[in-house]
């Protein structure tokens, strides 16, 4: 138990695919809260750590005034199944594969790693981890005594092509199509390991909701490639990290909480929770569907939503953490989809007739800058007119001329909507 401030803090055990898991229960002035994080309740985990419902019934006793729990498999019906079921599956498709084997999951996935390295043990063959992650990771873990690495069982990947392929399995990151990822470079050809004929891709994942087409991607380059290409739709090579709707209300019955507030999921998933909150005897008016950055009041073993505070998405781009905006991304996606314009002309201050230019550069608009060609005297005319008709300018005011000239015409003409950067000089 710990104290924080105002709160005191008491870590359950919890079981999931990261060792060590744990749910949180806050003892405040409000109320008490169980929040259980990521969790399932996996009764013969292969670290044999299992979630402490012993400890959550003493909690229910004592009272949960809100419950937030994992949703992630709300909609899921039933228990979520063993980890130990999915080594027979691995071992079988270790001792079938005549080639080289790669395998891709979660960097944070120890269990699914230690398994791969007794499947690789008990077949002859070497591992070599693939990605910073899992290096790291794996690393880490072992030192903590969270994975068993058999002796003699790890290779550098850069010694790879000294053994048979037969003999060789690659633990790689990119389940889930990372871009960036090991695996994604390998589909792509952009990678030192080369997948060929009849090697084995194992995606040893889960889809997450909205990766769908990056894996998908992923799999038909490595089709095309050779490769055999084993995934959870085809095969048991990997179970979820997260309760399925019987263990959720499992818990609901165990520790009867006053209110519940479904976390950790997508609309759909929080819906469904609810539901489940709501068949354990939860009243529908305490359940509480909360977007990211609604404010929640718990008193008196009440809680309610009382407000919304502005929150969005801090963006890393490159050194600079938080300086790009929505606006930024935008121009970016306008410079790949529709192209850059770029017109610079010189004026005469008084007159407004050209003096040099229009000067028009494209990029990703056209094939020829001669397109341009017929436009060029109506970027001429255009500005004329301002000048005459408007005797106080200034050059901001004849670059949206020219940036209205120009952008009617290519829409019209070329059917696009390019960035168009005017610049306009007086001389």
């Amino acid at each position: 138990m710990e104290k924080f401030g105002p709160f005191e803090c008491e870590f359950v055990a919890v079981n999931h695919s990261i060792p060590d898991a744990l749910a949180v229960f806050l003892r405040t002035a409000g109320g008490t809260v169980l929040h259980t994080g990521d969790f399932k309740m996996d009764q013969l985990p292969l670290d044999g750590r299992i979630t402490d419902l012993r400890h959550f019934a003493k909690l229910g006793e004592e009272g949960v005034d809100l419950f937030m729990s994992d949703s992630t498999n709300a909609d899921v019906p039933g228990f979520t199944t063993a980890e130990k079921e999915i080594g027979p599956t691995l071992d079988r498709l270790f001792g079938q594969a005549s080639k080289r084997l790669i395998v891709a999951s979660f960097s944070s996935h120890v269990h699914r790693v230690q398994q791969v390295l007794d499947a690789a043990a008990n077949h002859n063959r070497k591992v070599a981890f693939v990605g910073r992650s899992m290096v790291r990771n794996m690393a880490i873990a072992a030192k903590l005594g969270y994975l068993d690495v058999p002796d003699g069982i790890l290779v550098d990947i850069k010694n790879i092509d000294n053994l048979p392929d037969n003999r060789v399995v690659l633990m790689s990151t990119g389940s889930q199509g990372e871009p960036m990822a090991a695996l994604s470079r390998m589909a792509n050809g952009d990678h030192r390991v080369v997948v060929g004929q009849g090697d084995t891709v194992i995606l040893a994942s889960s889809l997450i909701p909205g990766n769908e087409n990056a894996v998908f991607r992923i799999i038909n380059g490595l089709l095309k490639l050779g490769a055999d290409v084993i995934h959870k739709g085809n095969a048991k090579v990997h179970v979820s990290g997260h309760a399925a709707a019987g263990e959720l209300l499992y818990c609901y019955n165990i520790l009867e909480p006053l209110n519940a507030m479904p976390v950790h999921g997508e609309t759909r998933h929080l819906i469904a929770n609810g539901k489940i909150a709501l068949d354990s005897g939860v009243p529908e008016e305490s359940i509480l569907l909360a977007d990211n950055g609604t404010v929640i009041d718990l008193r008196d073993h009440q809680a309610d939503v009382v407000g919304q505070v502005e929150v969005g998405f801090v963006y890393v781009d490159g050194s600079s953490v938080g300086e790009i905006t929505d606006a930024d991304l935008k121009d970016r996606q306008v410079l790949g989809d529709e192209g850059f314009i770029s017109i610079i002309t010189v004026i005469h201050r008084a007159t407004g007739k050209v003096v040099s230019g229009p000067e028009i550069h494209a990029r990703g608009v056209a094939e020829d800058d001669s397109v341009f060609d017929e436009i060029i005297p109506k970027i001429n005319a255009a500005l004329e007119e301002a000048v005459l008709n408007h005797g106080e300018h200034t050059t901001h005011q004849l670059q949206q001329v020219v940036r209205r000239v120009v952008g009617t015409w290519v829409n019209r003409k070329l059917r696009r909507k390019p960035m168009i950067i005017p610049v306009v000089l007086e001389a």
